[in-house]
């Protein structure tokens, strides 16, 4: 069906920057909104920031103003540009998306999630 794939996550010192990507592939005809949440022990899984096909964007009130959510529909990728990093964005980051894709001959809409990244701020 549909695999959603991260890549970018690891260990930066706090005031750093990472740069998140989620590849989505498979049988796909197009993805609407794409999100980005994160996940800490002990906490509820969050959701970080959101975009629309058209582009339109909404964020967490902790990371605005220091991550940026953007997309390649061409490449049915989705960005998450980190900066001023803080050891509280510490967390497993898990990309989701509102896909329709195809599955014998018929043509189905749901979301799909990622496995997740790691990402790690040091003080």
């Amino acid at each position: 069906q549909v695999q959603l794939v991260e890549s970018g996550g690891g260990l930066v010192q706090a005031g750093g920057s990472l740069r998140l990507s989620c590849a989505a592939s498979g049988s796909i005809g197009n993805i609407g909104d794409m999100e980005w949440y994160r996940q800490s022990p002990g906490k509820q899984r969050e959701l970080v920031a959101t975009i629309a096909f058209g582009g339109s964007t909404t964020y967490a009130d902790p990371v605005k103003g220091r991550f940026t959510i953007s997309r390649e529909n061409a490449k049915n990728t989705v960005y998450l540009q980190m900066n001023s990093l803080k050891p509280e964005d510490t967390a497993v980051y898990v990309c989701a998306a509102d896909v329709l894709y195809r599955d014998g001959g018929y043509y189905y809409r749901r979301p799909f999630w990622g496995q997740g990244t790691q990402v790690t701020v040091s003080s």
